[in-house]
């Protein structure tokens, strides 16, 4: 079996604070196949962005990594020294973040801040950083790159800012690339170019990336596996359109049950009750108990683990025989999807 580009090991990520110490992930575990798009979808404050910055190693004071690891290619990169870190991020791990305009210095031109970053990882002189930046620009869309890289972002529009983002996340040929929230607040038909364009990076280049959004349409569009967080928790992964079509939680029931369809044979989307636990109050047990309608006693008590149900993996006691309530086949999908 070929070895995950990343591997998350039961991640968590806490945040002290006065009122005391807030979990924002709870035991995380997944992993990321080479050449393969991961989404990572939940609801905000489900943990999807957090996840992305402690692979990468951004999580600040007064947040840390209180358990679990983090592998890149078989190497553990979550308790590296800083210095460490910062030569591999970057290098081996790319970041697409959801604001272009934040990404991009205002002050320096598109291919200054290109040439910098492809020189902090390479040993190319300045001329041949400068072609390889054209050559970046040209890949990922922008037009006539020769002029625009010397352009400075204010002068790109939203869906170019974008890509010259995503250009600078592959200047080193990066191995894992998060791509957090990257469509957001772009028009239909820019989404659809940027989902192309990652798409194509994926498979010319065996670019690994984990997609984080909260819209179904991208997942659908991109990713190969998606997994659904709820509170700091990963409550199912598998396949895309095992997941899509047919989900096993009760929580991406919902989630799925709230996306209209295009023939439109349902009178009413499907509404989940509630809103996520505060990182401060979350519920003991399954952290979606107060808003399931399929709960019952352990729910409540006892918080389930990521089992194998046919080829994904779910967090429910209700496909768990030894934890299913009596009288209810936890085998019975379309019984518990209902």
């Amino acid at each position: 079996m070929t070895q995950p580009v990343i591997s998350v090991n039961e991640l968590t990520v806490e945040f002290v604070t006065r009122r005391g110490t807030l979990r924002a992930l709870d035991k995380v575990s997944f992993d990321v196949a080479r050449g393969e798009v991961l989404g990572v979808v939940g609801e905000s404050g489900a943990g999807k962005s957090v996840t992305g910055s402690a692979i990468i190693g951004l999580i600040d004071p007064p947040g840390r990594i209180a358990g679990g690891e983090v592998l890149l290619s078989g190497q553990r990169v979550d308790n590296l020294p800083p210095e460490a870190m910062r030569k591999i991020r970057g290098k081996r791990i790319g970041m697409i973040f959801q604001d272009p305009l934040t990404s991009l210095n205002p002050l320096y031109r598109v291919g200054e801040q290109l040439i910098e970053t492809i020189q902090t990882h390479t040993d190319l002189n300045a001329a041949d950083a400068r072609k390889r930046a054209i050559a970046l620009l040209d890949e990922v869309g922008i037009p006539a790159p020769e002029r625009r890289i010397d352009g400075y972002p204010h002068e790109f529009s939203g869906g170019m800012r974008q890509r010259v983002v995503i250009a600078l996340a592959l200047c080193a040929e990066p191995e894992f690339i998060i791509a957090d929230e990257p469509t957001t607040a772009l028009d239909v038909s820019v989404q659809a170019q940027i989902i192309a364009l990652i798409k194509r990076l994926c498979k010319e280049r065996g670019t690994s990336v984990m997609l984080v959004t909260h819209d179904m349409g991208v997942i659908a569009e991109t990713a190969d596996r998606v997994a659904v967080m709820y509170a700091g928790r990963v409550a199912e992964i598998g396949p895309v359109r095992d997941v899509v079509k047919q989900p096993l939680h009760p929580y991406a029931v919902g989630l799925m049950g709230a996306i209209p369809s295009i023939e439109g044979d349902a009178e009413r989307l499907v509404q989940i009750p509630g809103s996520m636990p505060r990182l401060s109050n979350i519920p003991k047990g399954c952290a979606f108990n107060p808003r399931c309608s399929k709960a019952f006693a352990r729910c409540f008590v006892e918080r389930p683990e990521l089992i194998d149900v046919g080829g994904r993996q779910v967090a429910c006691h209700l496909y768990d025989q030894s934890k299913a309530p009596t009288g209810q086949s936890p085998t019975d999908k379309a019984e518990i999807a209902a």
